[in-house]
């Protein structure tokens, strides 16, 4: 409806002759001077059950705190991801994660690595917590701000 309305009030200011540039409302510009780090990243090809199994592992072995979601952080794709992430970000910790939904092997293998059946998926010093729920049932209690405590962001 703002669109519309725009749209007639730009053709009332072009019927009347008024200097309006309807062009430049709407003008995007695309450039490549972006730094590297906003580039977009090479996806890693997954070859085989085996494979997800052992980068899975890598993981969680080399991030203290690591979340298997769909989506990023920034844009979770689901709610229960979004609650998880919120969670975190409520007790102040750095985490790193995988958007589950780039790689099917990750999204299924993490299902077998800890025999938990759903995602989002949090893991701590190595260890499986658990899933959304679990997480807010341990948020509410005061128990994941115990285990995050020596994990805060300074």
């Amino acid at each position: 409806m703002l669109l519309s309305s725009l749209g007639r009030t730009v053709a009332r200011q072009c019927a009347k002759k008024q200097s309006f540039a309807p062009t430049a409302l709407f003008k995007v510009s695309y450039t490549s001077e972006s730094h590297d780090d906003f580039a977009p990243k090479k996806k890693i090809d997954i070859e085989d059950e085996d494979e997800a199994q052992n980068l899975i592992a890598e993981h969680v072995a080399d991030n203290k705190i690591m979340l298997y979601m769909k989506g990023n952080p920034s844009m979770p794709q689901c709610g229960f991801s979004a609650r998880v992430v919120q969670a975190l970000q409520t007790e102040g910790v750095d985490f790193a994660s995988v958007n589950v939904l780039d790689y099917p092997e990750i999204r299924e293998g993490v299902k077998k690595f800890s025999e938990w059946p759903t995602i989002p998926q949090l893991y701590v010093n190595g260890e499986f917590i658990g899933g959304c729920d679990i997480v807010m049932s341990m948020q509410e209690s005061g128990e994941l701000g115990d285990l995050l405590k020596d994990e805060k962001s300074e």
